[in-house]
């Protein structure tokens, strides 16, 4: 059976946890394919929540193995610790429903320590980064330089990796940042404790272990980080994430061929947030903004950072849906628009004079992009309780459908509240 790739249709935070792990009760492996510790999925089952920042979330589900693939970037320290929370919680009792690639790039101190360093140096110009080390840990690996999670397990080849990445990582710390540079022995220590714990979940390859469950039948979910428009190459760059966030990474990052996929569903939040610097054309700043805000309790699950918030943008949508192959929308959230007398949604932007309704590549562009927008009108009801989409707002339903309609995509999946059981099913997910 075809694969389904999860992807955020916006700039992250669209609620892809949620999704997945409400999706991976009709699944068998849940595989996560790019990206690191910077992503937080946060899952709100019988009112207790998880957040997640390297585990898939599939985990909540006994029956489904997670697969952390190659193109991950791994923190040992913060998944290890992420790992002994859940087990804490009466999860992930059988080692082998967590798996974790040979071949994916371990972050380390250096990484982090450089990652900051950087950020600060930069001032007022800076990108608005985690701080976690992503970017640094991509570069070795394009660099060929890169510590692997299978190194952790040779004492010797891991040793000599750290003293000659340190090498160079203390000469930008000290010379080019003036910070304090780092020890290799305790480096490797660190790192070396952290092994211990996910030496149980080690596998030489997860490529194999996809493929031949794809093979067999297997129901298999890809699940992304971050956003589309936080894709390296074609998000609003320089404002952007370290890794490919577009649905093709999955291939990528799992290793396994592009005909292995038959459903790309882009998580699309009912309006529109971004975490950190960059333009963003529906950005509202006062009384909206702020309601938006605090109603969708929008801070980031990794920072803690405020969500800027801003009106649905169909514009960004039409690109999302063009570089991912999007097949179905899981529409986001939509229960924090009740309350308003007026919804808007922007259908194209004014740059320059000329009325475009395709997204610009220049973010010198997007940032000079004026919304054009179409008003509909509110709805009052509480929808968190809501199980059949004919029984919500009429101007709901409205709203909906000319999302779906403008888009040429169906809306297949409706979030009304943060639990899993809050989840309306339009059409099936594995058909």
């Amino acid at each position: 059976m075809p694969g389904i790739v999860v992807v955020g249709s916006q700039w992250g935070d669209e609620g892809k946890g949620k999704v997945v792990d409400v999706f991976s009760a009709q699944s068998d492996l849940v595989v996560r394919y790019q990206g690191g510790a910077n992503a937080g999925h946060t899952l709100k089952v019988d009112g207790k929540q998880t957040v997640l920042h390297l585990v898939p979330s599939g985990v909540l589900q006994p029956h489904v193995t997670c697969v952390i693939g190659d193109g991950v970037v791994l923190d040992a320290s913060v998944l290890s610790l992420e790992i002994k929370a859940l087990k804490a919680n009466g999860l992930l009792k059988n080692p082998e429903q967590l798996l974790i690639s040979e071949s994916c790039t371990v972050i380390l101190d250096y990484h982090r320590r450089l990652d900051q360093a950087r950020e600060k140096a930069m001032g007022n110009e800076k990108i608005g980064t985690t701080g976690k080390g992503i970017g640094p840990a991509y570069e070795d690996r394009a660099s060929r330089k890169a510590v692997l999670f299978g190194d952790l397990f040779k004492p010797n080849t891991l040793h000599e990796k750290i003293v000659a990445s340190i090498k160079e990582k203390n000469f930008l710390l000290e010379k080019m940042y003036s910070a304090k540079p780092l020890d290799p022995e305790l480096v490797m220590k660190q790192v070396q404790r952290a092994a211990e714990e996910l030496e149980p979940h080690r596998c030489r390859d997860t490529s194999l272990v996809i493929s031949r469950a794809l093979k067999d039948g297997k129901k298999v979910l890809f699940e992304g980080a971050q956003g589309t428009l936080l894709d390296l190459l074609h998000g609003t760059y320089p404002f952007v994430t370290s890794s490919s966030t577009i649905a093709g990474s999955a291939c990528i990052g799992s290793g396994i061929g592009p005909t292995s996929i038959g459903k790309v569903v882009g998580i699309t939040k009912a309006y529109t947030t971004r975490v950190g610097s960059g333009p963003f054309p529906t950005e509202l700043e006062e009384k909206v903004g702020d309601y938006l805000q605090k109603q969708g309790h929008e801070f980031g699950a990794t920072t803690g950072r405020r969500r800027r918030c801003g009106w649905l943008d169909l514009v960004a949508l039409r690109y999302a849906i063009r570089i991912n192959g999007i097949t179905n929308i899981a529409l986001m959230k939509i229960d924090v628009l009740s309350g308003l007398e007026e919804i808007q949604v922007c259908t194209s932007y004014e740059l320059d004079g000329k009325v475009i309704t395709d997204f610009p590549k220049s973010p010198g562009e997007v940032a000079r992009a004026k919304p054009i927008y179409q008003s509909f009108q509110g709805w009052d009801e509480d929808i968190s309780n809501s199980k059949d989409y004919e029984d919500l707002p009429s101007n709901l339903r409205k709203y909906v459908r000319f999302i779906s309609d403008s888009l040429n995509v169906p809306v297949d999946v409706l979030s009304v509240g943060p639990e899993r059981e809050q989840t309306l099913w339009l059409k099936p997910l594995f058909d």
